[in-house]
């Protein structure tokens, strides 16, 4: 597995690591980066919608993951959603002058999405994905909300995702990753440094 790189700044920034019997996975992930990806899963659909969220989250996204994907990519999915949300949640650290709200309805030709998000530090995955063939190529479509029922459980975020329109199902997963991901950009964003906690609690 390719070395990850050590955390050496108090920048918003996470490095998680995670080995079970069935996974080996380690996650680097900027929130205040440029969208620069290295991505290797073992899972090539994944690696193409994970790139796609980095990049149009302004993420800088480093993930290295072997599975058990002779069997299936089930476990390598859920875990990467896994480390991605510890990930999260360990760079936003105290959540202080964020905007903590995100949402967009995003189009990919005639896929129609809706995402929206709140880092509230309660986690929810709440969507309406519709019908989708149950296969992109050698992907399984059942695993899109495994991944984010397992990102937002770990990140301790609420996520609403809605398919407004599409007939494609390759282009409906990438909206959703789309949308996920630009919402998330919004949310996670300083608006101002000097503003607390933006909850009427103290704590998210």
């Amino acid at each position: 597995m390719k070395k990850m790189p050590k955390k050496t700044t108090k920048e918003r920034w996470a490095l998680v690591a995670r080995k079970t019997k069935e996974t080996d996975i380690e996650v680097s992930m900027t929130l205040d980066g440029t969208g620069t990806q290295d991505i290797s899963t073992g899972v090539p659909f994944l690696d193409h919608m994970l790139t796609l969220f980095a990049r149009h989250g302004r993420f800088d996204l480093r993930i290295q993951a072997q599975g058990d994907t002779q069997i299936d990519a089930h476990h390598t999915v859920e875990d990467v959603g896994i480390c991605m949300g510890k990930a999260l949640l360990e760079a936003l650290g105290d959540r202080g002058g964020i905007r903590r709200y995100g949402h967009v309805a995003l189009p990919m030709e005639e896929a129609l999405v809706l995402a929206a998000i709140d880092i509230s530090g309660r986690e929810g995955f709440f969507s309406a994905l519709g019908e989708m063939k149950p296969k992109v190529g050698e992907f399984d479509v059942e695993l899109v909300p495994e991944f984010f029922r397992a990102f937002t459980s770990n990140g301790e975020f609420t996520l609403h995702l809605r398919v407004l329109a599409g007939t494609n199902t390759h282009h409906v997963i990438e909206a959703l990753f789309k949308a996920c991901a630009v919402a998330l950009r919004n949310a996670v964003e300083v608006v101002d440094p000097s503003l607390k906690i933006p909850s009427t609690k103290g704590i998210l």
